[in-house]
């Protein structure tokens, strides 16, 4: 859509300024032209069918894990902005997301979003396109911006309850690797997916030989002192969990982040304590060294066998969330069960 057109078309819906739609046309960024080979695409995201008719341009990705796969495959001059962050970028991305503008670190407005004239909308969970969240998915298509919600957080789970949602089924790596070719396809790159791909099973490959960590028990925690929320059986940390051969000691609740009282923490006293090492501060205990400083303090938990011998494995948030990061997870679980003499 043109500019002015796509302007007009926003200031009918009430939701952007008039001032935002000033500058002249020239200002806006190429037109794709022609559909061009392999357009239009049509994918089948999340009950939803999604058409995209040329490849973006001008992009906005609503959550860190979705633009650290944008970033992977070299799409940087093609996202007009990000939001909702929780760590530093991925090492290895920070010249490419130096590039692109950050509306913010948490959920932004709709308005700040369509203030960026996207022509693609992507997002991790499907509460940020949703009730609640930036916008509902309706509010952009009904204005002609295709959408995209991650498959891992829609295959096989239910988010219509209050919490982060529930699985009937547990994850597994493919729907990652599903996302990443589904970005890939929408912006006409197909081959960097595949590369992606590729390299990401080399790494998990590489991480999992010889270890054998049955017997071992571990407890993912993501936030929160009061109320801690933990892994449940079957989410980003079941990916790690089962790849390792470990057990999660919570794997008999289907709820992604359930919150669970430190007394019963206590009794399942696991062998590992996985700790999200978060940046953000919208919780109490985001970073690591506040989670340590509970666990070690609390006469809850200073007993726990993990606490007592520091067995703790730090993970960034989006190593914990279904993304390329949980990879990262893998790499990390298994180099901290080979230090604790614990990998088989």
């Amino acid at each position: 859509m043109a500019r002015s057109a796509r302007c007009a078309a926003l200031l009918t819906a009430g939701l952007l300024l008039l001032t935002a739609c000033g500058g002249a046309a020239d200002d806006a960024p190429a037109a794709a032209g022609a559909a061009g080979a392999g357009y239009p695409v049509t994918l089948h995201n999340c009950g939803r069918t999604v058409t995209v008719t040329s490849a973006p341009r001008h992009a906005v990705s609503l959550n860190q894990g979705s633009t650290e796969i944008l970033l992977s495959l070299g799409l940087a001059d093609r996202l007009a902005a990000t939001a909702t962050w929780t760590d530093p970028v991925m090492k290895g991305l920070e010249k490419a997301n130096a590039k692109v503008r950050r509306l913010s670190d948490n959920a932004p407005s709709s308005e700040k979003v369509l203030e960026q004239e996207p022509d693609f909308v992507s997002a991790s969970f499907d509460s940020t396109l949703g009730k609640g969240g930036v916008a509902p998915r309706e509010q952009f298509e009904d204005l002609g911006v295709p959408t995209y919600v991650s498959p891992t957080d829609c295959t096989g789970k239910d988010n219509s309850g209050d919490g982060d949602g529930a699985r009937s089924t547990a994850l597994t790596l493919d729907s990652v690797y599903g996302e990443i070719r589904d970005l890939a396809r929408v912006f006409g790159v197909p081959e960097r997916g595949e590369k992606l791909i590729a390299g990401l099973r080399a790494r998990v490959t590489k991480a999992t030989d010889g270890v054998d960590a049955s017997g071992t028990t571990l407890m993912y925690w993501f936030a929160n002192s009061e109320a801690p929320y933990l892994a449940g059986c079957c989410g980003a940390p079941g990916i790690i969990t089962t790849e390792l051969g470990a057990k999660n000691v919570f794997d008999d609740t289907h709820e992604e982040w359930p919150q669970i009282n430190w007394e019963t923490i206590a009794d399942r006293d696991p062998d590992v304590l996985v700790i999200g090492d978060l940046t953000r501060k919208s919780q109490t205990a985001e970073s690591a060294e506040k989670k340590i400083e509970f666990l070690e303090s609390s006469p809850v938990t200073k007993n726990m066998d993990a606490v007592r011998n520091k067995r703790y494995v730090l993970l960034s948030g989006q190593a914990m969330n279904p993304t390329i990061r949980t990879v990262e997870g893998i790499e990390r679980v298994a180099a901290g069960l080979r230090e604790f003499g614990l990998a088989g």
